[in-house]
This record gives structure tokens, C-alpha cells and sequence, in this order.
């Protein structure tokens, strides 16, 4: 009897023990989990912000976070950057959370792409999504030649998004095409998010045993008894955040390029060199993250070739005009990339073109007239001085020159006290001639 009870037990406990994989197939993403991670966007979505974005992502799985809320509020931004952020979003093995937040706040354009991919969307009253039609960098309209493909080509992203994430397909083209915005509250109707929540308490107890399926899996986010954990952006996200503005770059590259300029044509003056240096790298590392035409930077390079050459040859102004209109030229077609709305703002643009080209044509003349300036000091510089001799030259003598008295020699006698021209320096002795008396 007691052998049967036993083998009883010990099948009951192999039984249990080879059903807890099935028992917790289906089980909450937070069940070993103690927190959550958190992200605040409050910026144009750049290449900084994707980067931030990215590591957000990618700590979060490692530190085997529920979940990570990304609160966002971003007027919009760069088409490739939110490219690389929604696939971050949906190929993250961490449920994403997208919560416009906080009043206020807006997913316009950039944002509409990236609230559609998140895996549970949501917004703050007071808040709207929308107008996500192409623009360039500047805010103007793309270029003509373009639209029509770049259009298209957003509205199929959008349209994937939402396919992929179950959301209102139909008015994501609207907002592409049409530019429509609406409220968190018309989202909501419209299909476009998830759910409407007042602050993130709000949003924590409406996500409590919320399931979604991520990567073929069905998973339920508890919330209950999490600690919130905030991921803050590093240094070196803060410098890409600022530096991959396209107007920023651009002004990197300028004063870096000046910088250096400026250190080759006046050496010695350090600081220049140093502040260009700087910048330049800075301006290098933006351009390798936006879409950049290789044709813009070679012209720019070639108006630094101009400028220099103005300071060797005596083309009367003709290389620095040359070097002006590589200038704007090259500065025009930096970020005119095909399939590419970025462009540099008119205001960035116009006052930066004047101002370096001001610039390099006020260093390249000072550089010039300092080459052709008589010598001041030195053996070149005797040349021309006036004189008085003060033992007879018969051809040798001694003259007084600029405080200091010098042997001398000339072709004729000059008696001692008559004022004299001096000719060359060789070898410390003057060859001087007479000043004929008027």
C-alpha cells in the first residue's frame, strides 16, 4: 500500500514538474520582472534621437525589463532616422510603448510612424497626431521632381506599419497625403491608437493584464508592483542629438573649414586651427549619419582650393568669386540627396554663405598683401634704407644706417658726412650708392 502511494507521489511530482514550461508558455512578460524603463523624446527625430532610441531597446532586453514607455512629443524630424526607429520598434523583444505625453504634446509627422509601429500606443488628453506629409529640412515642400516618389514611397511605409500593428491604414495615407492631424480622443475612434490615458499612473493600470503578440508569441503585461526605472540619454547621445541637425552640421563644417583655413594661412595662430579642428570632426561624424551629396562636398572643398590659390596667385579677385560660387553652389547640393527631404533652412543657409565668404576673402587679401609687403626686418629689409657716411668709401668705408654702423662699399669715392642709398646686403657689408643732392 505504502509503494503505491509512493510511485503515486513520485508521478504527480514528475508530472507537475514537466507541465511548468506549458503552465508559463503563456505567461506574463512581467512575471520575472521587477520593472519597467522609461524614455522621454522631446525633440526632432534625428539621428541622435534614433541612436537614443536604440539604446533604450537594446538595455531594456538586456536588463529584462516588462516593458519600455517612450514618452514622445516631437514635431517631426528625418525620414531615414524614423525609419531606423520604427525597425528598432518592431523588432525589439521588449513590448514597446508609445504615450504622447503630456498635454500638449504632439506625434506630428516623424511621430505619426513611430506611434503606429509601437506595440501598444497611447496618448495624454490634450494631445494630437498627424501631419505627417514630406517636408524638407526647412519646412518648405519637397522639390516637385521628387514628391510624387517620395509620397508614394511614405505612404507605403505607413500602410506596412499598419498592417504589421492592426491600425487604421486608411488615415495614416490621409496624413501623409493630406497632412490631416487629429486629437487623442479622435485617434482613439479612428483606430489609430491603442488607448487615451491622463498622466502614467492612469497608463499603468489601463495596461495591467494587457496581451499583445510579439513575434508570433502571445504575451500579458502585468504593471502591478514594478519599479519605474528612467534610462537618461549619455553624453555621446546628447552631442549626436545636437550635431545631427543638417543646419547644425553644416555650420560645424563651415567653422571647421574656416578654422583651418585661417591656420594655413596665417600659421602660427593656434586657436583657429584648433576650434576648426574640432568642428571639422564633429561636422564629419553628423554628415556619416545624414544623407549627404558627395557632389556638394567636393564643391565645397573646392572653394577652400580657390581661396588658398588667391593667396599665391594674383588673379585680381577672380579665384575668390570662384571660391564664393563653389561656395553656395556646393552648399545648395549638400543635402540634396534623391529620396531625401533634407534640405538647409534659407535662414541657416544665406547669413552662413555671407558671412564665411566674407570671411575667406578678408583672410586671402591679408594673406596676399602680406607676401608682398617689403621685409621689415633683416637683409631684405636694408634694401632702400637712407644712410651717412662716416669714412670716406674709396670703394670701402663705414656708414651709419639705422642706428648701427656698417662696413660699406661703392663703385665711386663718397667723402665722409654725404648721404647715401643702400643698395644690397652681402654678407654684412652694404653696397651703398650716392644720393645725388637736390
Amino acid at each position: 500500500m505504502l509503494s503505491r502511494i509512493a510511485i503515486l507521489r513520485c508521478a504527480f511530482t514528475l508530472a507537475l514538474f514537466f507541465s511548468m514550461p506549458l503552465l508559463f508558455h503563456h505567461g506574463s512578460v512581467a512575471s520575472a520582472s521587477n520593472h519597467y524603463n522609461l524614455i522621454r523624446i522631446q525633440d526632432s527625430i534625428n539621428p541622435g534621437a534614433e541612436d537614443f532610441i536604440e539604446y533604450a531597446i537594446s538595455s531594456s532586453e538586456q536588463d529584462g525589463a516588462a516593458f519600455l514607455i517612450i514618452l514622445l512629443d516631437t514635431p517631426g524630424g528625418l525620414l531615414t532616422a524614423t525609419r531606423g526607429i520604427v525597425q528598432a520598434i518592431l523588432n525589439a523583444a521588449v513590448p514597446i510603448i508609445i504615450y504622447v505625453h503630456p498635454s500638449g504634446a504632439q506625434a506630428a509627422s516623424a511621430g505619426v510612424f513611430i506611434t503606429a509601429a509601437a506595440d501598444i500606443a497611447a496618448m495624454a488628453p490634450g494631445t494630437n497626431i498627424g501631419a505627417a506629409h514630406p517636408v524638407t529640412t526647412g519646412g518648405g515642400d519637397v522639390p516637385s521632381s521628387m514628391s510624387e516618389k517620395v509620397v508614394n514611397d511614405t505612404v507605403a511605409f505607413a500602410r506596412s506599419i499598419a498592417d504589421q500593428q492592426g491600425r487604421n491604414a486608411d488615415w495614416l495615407e490621409k496624413a501623409v497625403r493630406k497632412s490631416v492631424s487629429i486629437t487623442a480622443q479622435e485617434a482613439f475612434a479612428e483606430n489609430v491608437i491603442d488607448l487615451v490615458a491622463a498622466d502614467i499612473p492612469a497608463l499603468l493600470k489601463r495596461l495591467d493584464g494587457w496581451e499583445i503578440e510579439k513575434k508570433g508569441q502571445k504575451k500579458k503585461i502585468i504593471t502591478q508592483g514594478l519599479e519605474e526605472r528612467t534610462i537618461s540619454p549619455g553624453w555621446q547621445h546628447k552631442i549626436l542629438r545636437a550635431v545631427s541637425n543638417p543646419n547644425i552640421a553644416y555650420l560645424l563644417l563651415m567653422i571647421g573649414l574656416a578654422g583651418l583655413y585661417f591656420e594655413l594661412s596665417q600659421p602660427g595662430a593656434i586657436l583657429p586651427g584648433v576650434i576648426g579642428g574640432i568642428s571639422l570632426v564633429l561636422a564629419l561624424y553628423a554628415l556619416q549619419t545624414l544623407p549627404v551629396n558627395y557632389a556638394g562636398v567636393l564643391l565645397i572643398l573646392l572653394a577652400i582650393i580657390f581661396f588658398l590659390l588667391e593667396i599665391k596667385v594674383a588673379s585680381y579677385g577672380m579665384l575668390s568669386l570662384a571660391g564664393v560660387l563653389s561656395l553656395v553652389l556646393g552648399s545648395l547640393m549638400l543635402f540634396r540627396v534623391p529620396g531625401s527631404t533634407s534640405r538647409l533652412a534659407s535662414s541657416v543657409f544665406v547669413p552662413t554663405v555671407v558671412v564665411i565668404s566674407v570671411f575667406f576673402v578678408t583672410v586671402a587679401t591679408m594673406a596676399f598683401r602680406a607676401q608682398i609687403r617689403k621685409p621689415e626686418i633683416g637683409a631684405d629689409a636694408m634694401a632702400g634704407l637712407i644712410g651717412e657716411v662716416t669714412k670716406d668709401l674709396d670703394p670701402h668705408g663705414k656708414v651709419f644706417v639705422s642706428g648701427e654702423l656698417w662696413n660699406a662699399e661703392s663703385d665711386e669715392h663718397i667723402a665722409a658726412g654725404q648721404k647715401v642709398e643702400v643698395v644690397s646686403v652681402d654678407n654684412l657689408k652694404l653696397k651703398v650708392k650716392k644720393i645725388d643732392a637736390t
